[in-house]
């Protein structure tokens, strides 16, 4: 599972590599947690559009309004089939805009948190779906991200990951085809690339602990 991630790059630089005209105004995050609000991006009307949207998925169906932590992930080998995800993965895809994300390995009983990027690349996404969901006197959207097997290098920490898109492939996820979707099911697969892994402070296990101290290596 992915159940934290950092985004601290320059706006300037995640408009530059994510085609945007316009970035809501964010701060940098060294410690996103559900239930937060996360950076997306989508394709609307022809162009991608970055908003801030609740990190935990609410289906538009949904009778009520719920924290719902398994909606902070949806598993890439059932998500086009599982119906809480089906009809977002045909229509309502995302990229989850990132320069890092934590996973934790059991040692000695005891989980020990680890800190993931990508050599040499300053930000990438991972893929994720996004909803609207309307209540009495509210609206809220929200967003889940993908995750899939972990990769080799990632496995000794942990046996998930979230499915990270290569930056060829934004618009193919952002834009699927009508009845040409589940050929898309090639991209939600374990990272290809390199991936580079250190151990930090524990201080991340808390969800409200925040600053650029908690990504470096202990």
């Amino acid at each position: 599972m992915c159940g934290r991630f950092s985004l601290h790059t320059p706006p300037k630089v995640i408009k530059q590599v994510f085609n945007l005209e316009l970035l809501p105004e964010i701060q940098p995050r060294y410690n996103i947690a559900p239930s937060t609000s996360i950076l997306i991006v989508r394709k609307t009307d022809g162009k991608n559009k970055a908003d801030l949207l609740r990190w935990g998925l609410i289906t538009h169906w949904a009778k009520e309004k719920k924290s719902s932590y398994s909606l902070i992930n949806a598993r890439a080998e059932t998500v086009s089939t599982k119906p809480v995800f089906r009809e977002s993965f045909k229509r309502r895809r995302c990229l989850i805009p990132t320069d890092g994300f934590y996973e934790w390995k059991m040692l000695n009983g005891k989980k020990e948190p680890w800190y993931i990027t990508i050599p040499g690349q300053e930000i990438f996404a991972f893929a994720g779906l996004w909803d609207h969901w309307e209540g009495p006197g509210e609206t809220i959207e929200s967003a889940t991200i993908i995750v899939t097997e972990a990769c080799e290098k990632l496995r000794p920490i942990h046996n998930r990951m979230p499915v990270i898109v290569n930056q060829v492939d934004y618009d193919r996820w952002l834009s699927p085809v009508p009845g040409e979707e589940k050929k898309d099911l090639e991209l939600l697969r374990p990272w290809q690339g390199d991936l580079s892994l250190h151990r930090v402070s524990s201080a991340v296990n808390k969800a409200t602990a925040e600053g650029e101290e908690l990504i470096k290596a202990v």
